[in-house]
Order: structure tokens, then sequence, then C-alpha cells
């Protein structure tokens, strides 16, 4: 995709995001864009960020490293929104700024431990498995509070919120609901005393639902950088 097709995305995106918003009235400044940048090349972020885009999402590791390698010298925030496998901790504690799929204890503690005493407490959101699949990863609603309550004692660690990715579907309805279920789990953790401030829900095809129902980051991919190649990594 050339560089003014991303940039002219970017835009439109954000002017959705700005009319949906207002429309249910929220402020569009209290939601974040994250550009999901997997399987495109540096040369396409740097676009992006030349369009004012700073915050980009990964899912694989491997190219992710890459990709933030070739692109050090400029400011960009990364979010590591694939799955945590054990032997991957330490790099994505050292290289990243967020990670939304912590769904355990275990990986917690490991990032906790592996994150650089030099850098910020690591930003981590829990990822709630909010439709049920038995394909999708995260957590079950009443996991939540103990693993939330464990982050809250890990010193490098900052629990900003929750993740979810619910059941793809074309009803509206059904997504309203799969993001009101997160955001009552939100609020019930804020009602426990855990203080967070961020629901990392909604994607391309579900974004309205999503910021209507309380989204603070929407994460998109294809309607900015265009449709993915595929990628063996996992």
């Amino acid at each position: 995709m050339n560089m003014n097709d991303i940039a002219t995305n970017i835009a439109k995106i954000r002017s959705q995001i700005d009319t949906y918003a207002s429309n249910c009235g929220r402020n569009p400044a209290h939601i974040q864009l994250l550009a999901v940048s997997k399987t495109k090349p540096a040369e396409d972020i740097r676009t992006a960020y030349a369009a004012g885009q700073t915050a980009f999402g990964e899912n694989y590791l491997q190219e992710a490293l890459s990709k933030i390698g070739q692109l050090q010298d400029l400011p960009l925030e990364w979010h590591f929104i694939g799955g945590i496998q054990s032997n991957k901790t330490r790099a994505l504690a050292e290289n990243f700024d967020w990670v939304h799929t912590l769904a355990s204890e275990k990986h917690a503690r490991r990032l906790n431990d592996q994150r650089p005493d030099s850098q910020p407490a690591l930003n981590v959101c829990i990822q709630i498995n909010v439709s049920g699949e038995a394909s999708k990863g995260g957590i079950e609603p009443e996991e939540i509070m103990p693993l939330a309550q464990a982050i809250t004692e890990m010193p490098n660690l900052n629990l900003r919120g929750l993740m979810a990715i619910p059941a793809p579907t074309d009803d509206i309805d059904e997504q309203h609901q799969a993001f009101a279920r997160l955001a009552k789990m939100q609020q019930a953790m804020q009602q426990a005393g855990i203080d967070t401030d961020t629901l990392s829900m909604g994607m391309s095809d579900d974004m309205q639902a999503a910021i209507e129902q309380g989204s603070t980051m929407v994460r998109i991919g294809t309607a900015i950088f265009g449709k993915r190649s595929a990628s063996v990594e996992t």
C-alpha cells in the first residue's frame, strides 16, 4: 500500500472514532487508535508515523523485534497482542511498552522479573475469553480477580485493564453484548479496589459497537494497512 493510502486510511479511522464517540456522548480523546501492523513491513509503519500514528500492535515476536530494530530512530509505542509463550517473555519484557494478552500468573511473574530496572513498569492487560471460544486465548471471567490482585503486587507491571477478541459476528446486538460483558468485568474490578483505565476492544469490523460500550483502545489493522499476507510464525 502506498504512502497516501495509509495516511488517508488513518485519517478516515480517526474521523470514524470521533463520530462514534461523539454520537454516544464520549470524548474521542479518550479512545486510542492502535495500528495493528503484523505482517506489514517497517516502511508501512514509518509511513503511518508520518501521518501521526505512534502506537503499533504486533502479534509475532520475531517479526516485531526486527521492526523495532529497524525503527528505533522513531519514538514509537509498541504493543504485543499475540499469544504469550514462556520462552518469549524476556524479549517481551525488554522490548515492548504494552502486553495485551496476559492470561496467567506464571507469565505475569516472568514478565515482572524480566522487565529491566532501567525501564518503566510494563503496561499489561488481562485477556478475557469473553465469548467462551475454545480456540481463543484468555482466561475465564471468574479468574480475573485472583490474577488482577497478583499483578497489582508486581512492581514492574502496571495493570491497565482488560482485553478481549469476541467471536466474529455481523450481528450488531451480539457485538454490543460481548463488549458490554467486558465493560462490566472492568467495573467489578474497580468496585473491588483495582483501579484500571483501559478496555482494549474493537477491531475493523466491530469498532463502533466497542466504542459505544466504552472501549478506550481500538486495534485496527486491515482498515489501515490493507489485507495481510500470511505469516508462518506462531
